[in-house]
């Protein structure tokens, strides 16, 4: 399996609902979720994989090496880990107006996509 495909794979599974979180906004954030793969390569076995976890401009890279067992769901349960801690962030962010960011965020699909092409 490619790295790409698993970030597809676990991004897909989030967005779908696979796994219980704990409030609505996490639930409404999960449209916003992006993984990505920042490796220089797709091989699982590479000496240097790094994803990247985002929602908006708000994200976390992980690093991995290859000889880690069972890496793909380490990976798997690292991503659901880092977007928990981001939604936890988010929750924390005030705009200037002094509204809480997450509750009042919102984006169209059109947006959404717009920022996953520019960020490709």
């Amino acid at each position: 399996m490619k790295i790409s495909e698993l970030c597809k794979m676990i991004e897909d599974s989030i967005h779908s609902g696979k796994y219980p979180l704990q409030d609505k906004q996490q639930k409404h954030l999960t449209n916003l979720l992006e993984v990505i793969n920042r490796s220089d390569s797709e091989d699982l076995k590479s000496s240097d994989i790094k994803i990247e976890i985002r929602i908006q401009n708000l994200y976390t890279i992980n690093n991995y090496v290859p000889n880690i067992q069972h890496l793909p769901g380490v990976i798997e349960t690292d991503v659901l880990d880092s977007f928990k801690m981001l939604c936890r962030r988010l929750e924390k962010v005030v705009d200037k107006a002094g509204n809480s960011y997450p509750r009042d965020m919102t984006m169209s699909t059109e947006r959404l996509h717009k920022n996953k092409e520019q960020n490709s």
